[in-house]
């Protein structure tokens, strides 16, 4: 059993009761996903999965044979940030950090589900291509806590880089 983590080859684990997340952190030593709630309800483990973003501390690692799993450390381009991590820098999205990496995985994995046309609970017409407004966004991350209260430079990051409209 293998994976892809980050564009590298990686064995799974050799117990098949290991989480994903775990796998991540304990056997990989890829610390930048967080080991929040471990129960799903915060979003500080979310990773890609083929494109797709997942909860990897309700995830068995072993169910991700042959997949491409896409963590924090794989997001950006050797030393250059990917734009997503710049903004949110520039709009002040993070205070601890905790949540960051998790916000940010799950953002771009949003983002992806938006272009494809997967609606969510405030999408105004099932039948129309997904606007990224503000209470889109919103609704698409609450998946994804912060504790400190960053909410806002976390929807102005998100917007400032996958919105076209200018954010105010």
């Amino acid at each position: 059993m293998s994976f892809i983590v980050n564009g590298n080859h990686v064995p799974g684990p050799s117990d098949p009761r290991v989480s994903l997340l775990d796998h991540l952190r304990e056997g990989l030593h890829l610390t930048g996903t967080k080991k929040g709630c471990n129960q799903g309800a915060c979003g500080a483990c979310t990773v890609l999965m083929d494109g797709e973003r997942i909860l990897s501390c309700l995830a068995l690692a072993v169910q991700f044979d042959g997949c491409e799993i896409t963590t924090i450390e794989g997001v950006a381009d050797g030393a250059t940030l990917h734009p997503l991590q710049a903004a949110f820098i520039e709009h002040d999205g993070f205070q601890c950090g905790y949540c960051t990496p998790g916000q940010i995985c799950s953002a771009i994995g949003m983002a992806a589900e938006a272009r494809r046309g997967v609606p969510s609970h405030v999408s105004a017409d099932l039948a129309a291509q997904v606007e990224l407004t503000r209470e889109e966004i919103q609704e698409r991350m609450s998946g994804n806590l912060c504790r400190c209260g960053a909410h806002n430079g976390i929807v102005d990051a998100i917007r400032s880089t996958l919105v076209a409209e200018p954010v105010a």
